[in-house]
């Protein structure tokens, strides 16, 4: 479904030898990734096993949280208030979906830096999680101030757990087998976005919306529990911040978190009380949202220890990820909408209900994600090839737009799309990750995983506000504009390879 940080507290650990820019071999399974101490050809042992699974557990239940409420969410927006929904119209409804999406990604800044800075791994991740609980158990409530105040607790809580979570994950593997652990991770993960939609959706869009939200929340409070029993065998991975604050930074950041909240509830009381246009507030966001991560790479080029060539190479190669991550956030909203209003979902008499199709994008990451993880090739390719995946599976969306001009279609045109930009999420995703970690210097792991998910927010705001222009202009024509713009981001990243790789970490 992640922020500047003042560059008075910006803080570089001391380096750690490096070979080809990249730090090689395992770590130790009790040090944490950025210990300049952590010897780097170890092998993992079963510890590091346990611990793996143990993370793998919790991310588990989160993503069945997250994607539950995903799969529902537009549904429930655009719903008549007869239905139980809230009635909105489909552009405000999925700009609003786009935003949310694209906060959870953006929340991992400060969730990364909380993590870096205040309360460790472990315990950014037992905070997040319970606010995520009690987010989607707000949720549950049928009252339209508790959609603002649950999305927000979601927000937050998830930009405390994902940052955190990959950072773990990244220790216990070790970075000599980063990229495949992040690629089993990201497998592993997917039953969960399988089952989540299967669930929620039956109960709410069978029952009732708010008892889709509240099994979410049990969700999230099965895997704290989970989390919270296994911690031992982490061996102290995460358990304390790698940089901690002194005390003046302490009471400037307390100072400055308060303006935050305070600005932030007051703009949500404004939208609630009608005093504030809703569209108004999420174009604001929007903009903030495209602008924050490449004023973050700025002062990252300014303040870190990251070569500035490499820090360069790695922006472009963020910023042409976005516009796949633009056609990946369509699912829970745009194709979930034309799933719900022109597509024949009878199969023997049983009307399946549009939130199920949901779990056919993660089926097709179980079914692809092994192949993917035998893939041996180029950052640069990988990223390309991706980006040509998604933006074909929008040319085929286009002529299904076409066709739902005299009628719904076939849903085998849904599940074609599902399948070809899940082709390009298992090549693509851990990629990135794996780019993020290894690009990093000693200190900013969680901030540069971070980065990762803030450049996918802002792919994710700009398809929701695209989308806008169906008020206006064919759905087939938004598809295709969409489309164009991935196909263009991947072609540029293949006429630039060459010069990319000199940069990029081997």
């Amino acid at each position: 479904m992640s922020r500047s940080r003042p560059e008075h507290l910006t803080h570089t650990a001391p380096p750690r030898p490096e070979e080809d820019g990249k730090p090689s071999g395992p770590l130790r399974p009790g040090a944490w990734v950025d210990d300049p101490a952590a010897p780097r050809n170890a092998a993992a042992g079963p510890g590091a096993r346990r611990g793996f699974l143990t993370l793998l557990g919790v991310d588990l239940w989160e993503r069945f949280s997250f994607f539950g409420m995903a799969a529902i969410l537009v549904l429930y927006l655009t719903a008549a208030p007869a239905d139980g929904g809230l009635g909105m119209s489909q552009q405000t409804a999925t700009a609003l979906f786009a935003t949310y999406m694209s906060l959870n990604f953006m929340a991992g800044l400060p969730g990364g830096w909380l993590a870096d800075r205040v309360l460790g791994a472990r315990r950014a991740v037992l905070a997040g999680g319970a606010l995520i609980a009690c987010g989607h158990a707000v949720l549950a409530i049928a009252a339209v101030p508790a959609l603002y105040t649950g999305l927000a607790l979601v927000v937050v809580g998830t930009g405390l757990v994902k940052p955190s979570l990959a950072a773990m994950v990244s220790a216990v593997s070790g970075t000599a087998k980063r990229e495949e652990a992040f690629s089993r991770f990201y497998m592993c993960i997917q039953v969960s976005a399988l089952l989540a939609p299967l669930i929620t959706g039956l109960l709410a869009e069978r029952v009732t919306w708010h008892l889709g939200f509240a099994a979410a929340a049990f969700g999230m409070a099965a895997g704290l529990a989970q989390f919270r029993l296994g911690l031992r065998v982490l061996d102290g991975i995460g358990s304390a911040p790698t940089c901690p604050l002194t005390r003046a930074e302490s009471r400037t950041a307390s100072r400055r978190a308060a303006v935050v909240v305070l600005a932030g509830g007051a703009a949500a009381t404004a939208v609630v009380l009608g005093l504030l246009p809703l569209l108004a507030v999420l174009a604001l966001l929007g903009l903030a949202t495209v602008c924050l991560p490449f004023l973050y790479l700025r002062t990252l080029g300014r303040r870190s220890a990251v070569d500035r060539q490499r820090l360069t190479a790695f922006a472009v190669i963020m910023a042409a990820s976005a516009a796949f991550w633009m056609i990946f956030a369509q699912s829970g909203s745009v194709l979930s909408l034309f799933a719900a209003h022109h597509t024949d979902r009878d199969v023997l008499g049983f009307t399946v209900p549009a939130s199920w199709l949901q779990s056919v994008h993660p089926l097709f990451i179980l079914l692809l994600a092994p192949f993917a993880g035998r893939l041996r090739a180029p950052t640069t390719t990988k990223f390309a090839g991706a980006l040509a995946a998604a933006g074909l599976s929008f040319i085929v969306m286009t002529a299904a737009a076409l066709l739902a001009r005299t009628g719904d279609v076939s849903v085998a045109w849904l599940i074609a799309v599902y399948l070809l930009y899940s082709l390009g999420e298992v090549v693509l995703a851990p990629a990135g990750l794996a780019l993020a970690a290894a690009t990093a210097p000693p200190g900013y792991l969680n901030r540069f995983l971070a980065l990762n998910g803030m450049f996918a927010a802002v792919g994710v705001v700009l398809g929701g506000q695209f989308f806008r222009l169906t008020a206006v202009l064919p759905l087939s024509y938004y598809f295709l504009t969409l489309a164009g713009i991935a196909l263009a981001a991947g072609t540029a990243v293949a006429a630039a390879a060459r010069r990319l790789r000199l940069h990029l970490p081997a």
